[in-house]
């Protein structure tokens, strides 16, 4: 009967500690869950933060009618012409009233020839050409006349602006700055209208293209 209770009692003890054992592991195991879930939501909120703190990225453009910095130049030469100068490559040509015409977007350069007894001057232009734009350009004002040298020689400078045509889509018209340049040899005169919108930095590809010019 007493090696019965040993028995029972062995059996209990045994009994105790596989139940502590079990109850040891079941803890520590829930452990580590516990911290990873933590360390996730920490991960989390520093990736907000920084995704929050990030600024987006400047749209960069050119302002209207801005030629750009790398544009390439062709020589062109007229028919029969006793000149050549050079234009912005890749502009659409077209031809009016007897000049030759180069554009792109809003800017425009415009050759014409004539036939002439004299060179022009200062006075003459002032008297006789500004008065013939005034007519013809929308809301012509300030003009400026000015005796220039480029590299064919001395030419007569006239600074003006104007309202460009409607765009034939939208409707919209362009306030221009435009530079008359005439040069002169020999019963020859050529006229170069460089324009395009007033706010746009051009002194740079108009001074390439008067520089460009000469006699052949």
């Amino acid at each position: 009967m007493a090696r019965v209770r040993t028995v029972r009692s062995l059996g209990v003890v045994g009994l105790v500690l596989v139940t502590a054992v079990t109850a040891g592991c079941s803890g520590s195991s829930s452990g580590p869950p516990a911290a990873s879930h933590a360390s996730s939501g920490s991960g989390s909120g520093s990736a907000t933060t920084a995704g929050a703190g990030a600024a987006p990225a400047p749209t960069e453009s050119n302002p209207p009618g801005d030629i750009p910095d790398n544009q390439a130049y062709v020589a062109f030469r007229p028919s029969g012409g006793a000149f050549t100068v050079k234009v912005p490559e890749g502009w659409a040509r077209t031809g009016q009233g007897g000049a030759t015409v180069f554009t792109d977007k809003l800017n425009r350069v415009e050759i014409a020839t004539a036939s002439a007894s004299s060179a022009p001057t200062v006075t003459s232009v002032g008297s006789e050409v500004v008065p013939r734009l005034r007519g013809q350009v929308p809301k012509f004002d300030g003009p400026k006349v000015s005796q220039v040298n480029r590299h064919a020689g001395s030419a007569v400078l006239l600074k003006y602006q104007g309202d460009s045509a409607a765009d034939p889509v939208t409707g919209k018209v362009v306030r221009d700055a435009f530079e008359w340049y005439a040069f002169y040899r020999q019963g020859h005169e050529v006229d170069l209208t460089l324009s395009g919108p007033v706010n746009a930095d051009n002194v740079d590809p108009w001074r390439i293209v008067t520089d460009s010019f000469s006699w052949k």
